[in-house]
């Protein structure tokens, strides 16, 4: 995946990186990206960085505040699609603008995007902020906080971390200790040290740099992200290394799932979803039990007919009950738009499971939220023989459109009118097909289950 893409870079940006462990590759990178989509970048420093980097710029050029310099920027923009401002070098190190003159170069310069280094870290991987960092403009409408994922391990000294003191003296970690994952989350996500001075409105993606790309730091990596997404202000934490061909292995964001059970099984003719499953427990609460293992980001039950027995039947699982007051309209339409309604801003995406479905496979849940977060797709489905089954899971970009539908209509409007975000994830089995509509569908699925 690439780096615009993780961090979701839209034109009018102004993008802020802070913290530590690549904050200047990353910068570069991105403005390569988005370069090459013909996007005209900027990019500058409220800080400084070091004079050999400058060699990244596609360009250069040299203002002195508050002389911008407009029509030299805008000729090097159409020469070379991206340009570095600098006020002065000195020293082995190149200096950008203050946080004031960013505001000015907004309406000043036509470009579509500017790109900032905001912090400085003395090239070290992990960093707290001292009482005058970081620099971010008050613009700034996407924060960038950087951590290396390669100073865990490393001890929590001057020698591997920027201010390890304010660490130590805010969580009580004791120096010279190796640092742990959770270390790195905790100070990450404080608004008092990786959030510090970051503008109410912007938007925050967290970049994990420098992960090795194998199996077992990848995963390690993960949990590192679901503690930093605890931070609802963070709504994605990338993860991947900016200076490989492929930069980003993956996006954590926060999914949820939305279990559909308010139906009348009016061809089953008893409510489906409380019928007895493995070792006699009904099967909402097979299915919940499932869920839960795989750490969703919230998990709701869209309850209707007989609310109260389904309700029962999971109330000592870690489930949130919604009711559909109109099941008996559109049922499952009407199901998804209440539990839609019921997640909260923080959820980038619900996958949709049905109600009545008892054979859902963990595996293929796992396939379906790996693909999403490797950025394959908006809308995920599992896919048997080119059939589309379930669950499915749709980005949040798309709920408006399923809450807009009128009565009568059904979300697979929505999905296949975007056909081209789709990805299908082949599974080698049909379970993603099979629901339970009547006794006879119930006894057979109970026989393949060896249950009956």
């Amino acid at each position: 995946m690439k780096l615009q893409q993780a961090l979701n870079v839209q034109r009018g940006d102004v993008v802020s990186f802070i913290g530590a462990g690549g904050k200047t590759s990353a910068l570069f990178r991105l403005s390569r990206e988005l370069s090459e989509l013909g996007w005209r970048v900027v990019c500058t420093t409220t800080t400084r960085i070091a004079e050999e980097e400058l060699a990244q710029a596609m360009a250069q050029l040299h203002i002195s505040e508050p002389a911008l310099r407009p029509e030299a920027i805008s000729r090097l923009l159409t020469a070379h699609g991206s340009v570095f401002l600098h006020t002065r070098i000195e020293g082995g190190n190149v200096y950008g603008l203050h946080t004031k003159t960013i505001d000015a170069l907004i309406d000043a310069v036509d470009s579509d995007v500017i790109l900032i280094e905001a912090d400085g870290a003395r090239n070290l991987p992990f960093k707290a902020p001292y009482a005058h960092e970081p620099l971010i403009p008050p613009c700034a409408t996407l924060v960038v906080p950087v951590a290396g994922y390669d100073s865990i391990g490393q001890p929590l000294d001057a020698d591997h971390v920027y201010n390890p003191e304010a660490m130590i003296e805010r969580y009580g970690y004791l120096s010279g200790d190796n640092i742990k994952g959770p270390w790195v989350a905790s100070v990450l996500r404080d608004e008092e040290l990786g959030l510090k001075n970051v503008p109410d409105r912007a938007r925050i993606v967290a970049l994990l740099n420098k992960v090795p790309y194998t199996r077992s730091h990848r995963v390690r990596a993960r949990i590192v992200s679901k503690l930093i997404l605890r931070q609802n202000r963070i709504s994605a934490v990338a993860i991947g290394s900016v200076q490989e061909a492929h930069p980003i292995l993956e996006s954590q964001r926060r999914i949820a799932a939305i279990v559909l059970a308010a139906g009348l099984s009016s061809r089953m003719g008893k409510m489906k979803v409380l019928l007895p499953w493995e070792g006699g427990r009904p099967i909402i609460r097979v299915i919940v039990d499932r869920l839960k293992r795989l750490r969703l980001d919230d998990l709701v039950v869209v309850t209707g007919h007989l609310a109260a027995q389904v309700a029962g039947a999971i109330d000592q699982e870690p489930a949130r009950i919604v009711h559909n007051k109109e099941y008996r309209e559109g049922d499952m339409l009407s199901s998804l738009k209440a539990g839609l309604r019921a997640l909260g801003p923080e959820i980038a995406a619900a996958m949709i499971v049905l109600g009545d479905q008892p054979q859902l496979d963990n595996r293929v849940v796992h396939q379906v939220m790996n693909a999403y977060v490797e950025g394959r797709g908006l809308i995920v489905a599992p896919s048997y023989k080119e059939r589309r089954g379930h669950p499915i899971l749709i980005d949040r970009s798309f709920w408006n459109e399923i809450l807009d539908l009128p009565p009568g209509g059904s979300p697979r409007d929505v999905i296949n009118a975007h056909a081209d975000q789709i990805y299908y994830v082949n599974v080698d089995t049909d379970s993603v097909l099979r629901d339970i509509d009547t006794p006879q569908d119930y006894e057979q699925e109970r026989k393949r289950a060896g249950l009956g």
